[in-house]
């Protein structure tokens, strides 16, 4: 959602520049990823979405649950989050961070979705000639899913390739209904 994307931004390029003028961006990945896997648990989400509690007082309930995991600086973040009604865009922020991050340090997080499990051989193909397009390193994951019927489907980044047999299927099903 763009609107969601729009009011998380100042606050990703805010931790993002704290984090990088302090070398801590490794830290701070960790930081938002502890805040986003709490705040999604259903009891914290009950909590974080009951009127009846003020914002810092949700934002001092998830550092309290996150103490052993988070600095003071990640206690001050999300009090400026609560503070201007926006810890529900911890996800966002977080996806926003990495994102940042990641051009930062010039790598880029590719999935591979395919209907058989890939060679190493494969792998290392793929990987080259992502890093060679994109010029960053590329870290590869990959997962087979059968429904594919054949070939691929690669995530890398903003882009999506979708090289598999469903895939094409259901484009040669759109083409001939639109005929």
């Amino acid at each position: 959602m763009a609107e969601l994307a729009t009011l998380s931004r100042p606050y990703a390029n805010a931790v993002f520049d704290l984090a990088k003028n302090s070398g801590s961006l490794e830290s701070w990945s960790n930081t938002l990823n502890t805040l986003v896997t709490t705040s999604g648990d259903t009891t914290v989400q009950t909590m974080l979405n009951s009127p009846d509690m003020a914002a810092a007082e949700k934002a001092a309930k998830l550092a309290e649950l996150c103490a052993d995991e988070i600095n003071d600086d990640a206690g001050s973040f999300l009090y400026a989050l609560a503070e201007h009604d926006r810890l529900p865009l911890l996800n966002e922020v977080q996806s926003q961070f990495e994102a940042l991050r990641a051009e930062q340090e010039r790598t880029l997080d590719v999935e591979v979705v395919s209907a058989f499990e890939l060679t190493q051989g494969q792998s290392d193909a793929l990987q080259a000639a992502l890093q060679q397009k994109y010029e960053k390193d590329v870290a590869l994951t990959s997962r087979t899913d059968a429904s594919l019927i054949g070939g691929a489907v690669i995530r890398a980044g903003d882009m999506v390739v979708d090289g598999s047999v469903r895939g094409r299927l259901t484009k040669l099903v759109e083409t001939l209904l639109q005929k």
